[in-house]
């Protein structure tokens, strides 16, 4: 390597490290940009599993708050492409996943890890408050 300049390895390390930043940054940016307090995200929570006896049913009743109250379709990004977001479904693995749509392909997103763009479409807020009952909070 050349005087003064870091060696390849670490100079592509900086790089990708920069991209997570950026990555975690936007996804951050996407939760504080609806500022809901832990007052609101209890509320939403004890709504959602209010008659719910197990995590099964618990997880039936924040897909029913999302599909009930979750402006669809939107429009969002995955991996730098345009996606529509259609639906929100259970998966085989009883996860709650977003059915997201480019052309005549359709993937199925974990919700959690869906980018919501900004701003969040109506009735976000549901998916914040299951992402805080998945970290048991």
């Amino acid at each position: 390597w050349i005087l003064n300049e870091a060696p390849l390895w670490k100079q592509i390390l900086s790089r990708s490290s920069r991209v997570m930043v950026l990555m975690i940054s936007r996804r951050n940016y996407t939760i504080r940009s609806m500022k809901l307090s832990d007052a609101k995200l209890k509320r939403l929570i004890e709504e959602a599993t209010v008659d719910a006896y197990n995590e099964s049913e618990q997880r039936v009743g924040f897909l029913t708050m999302i599909a009930d109250n979750l402006a669809l379709p939107f429009a969002t990004q995955i991996l730098g492409v345009e996606v529509s977001v259609e639906r929100v479904d259970l998966s085989a693995a009883d996860a709650i996943v977003a059915i997201c749509r480019r052309g005549r392909t359709r993937q199925a997103i974990p919700i959690l890890e869906l980018p919501l763009p900004r701003p969040a479409p109506r009735g976000a807020e549901w998916i914040e408050a299951y992402r805080r009952w998945m970290r048991g909070q």
